[in-house]
């Protein structure tokens, strides 16, 4: 299995941002996929989530701003970003599970076992 990130970049406030997650080896739509966030120095924090039903799940501080999407045929996941601040710059990682999971579950760590390499976004 292999999950590769790719999107990032350097923007201004305000701007927007679209990421993927191609996935191989890997039938992600029976299983939740995430996206997760990492600042140095601090623990990586799950934004955005799918669950095996499809339904999604927003952290607070990305609520409104953010989206996360999948496209099954190709088997990419998508995280778009708009009105970005300053506090989302991050190393963004995608996750996959390897087993079905609810809503509930799909911004927690734990849940997942595989992890892409990251892909870091600034915002100035």
């Amino acid at each position: 299995v292999q999950l590769v990130e790719s999107g990032g970049g350097s923007v201004q406030a305000g701007g927007s941002l679209k990421l993927s997650c191609v996935s191989s080896g890997y039938a992600y739509q029976s299983y939740c996929m995430g996206w997760f966030r990492q600042v140095p120095g601090q623990e990586r924090v799950g934004i955005a989530g799918v669950d095996s039903d499809g339904r999604k799940r927003y952290s607070d501080s990305v609520l409104g701003r953010f989206t996360a999407s999948a496209d099954h045929v190709t088997n990419t996941l998508y995280l778009e970003m708009d009105d970005l601040k300053p506090e989302d710059t991050a190393m963004y990682y995608c996750a996959g599970a390897s087993r079905a999971c609810g809503s509930r579950y799909v911004l927690s760590e734990s849940a997942y076992k595989y992890w892409g390499q990251g892909t870091q976004v600034t915002v100035s």
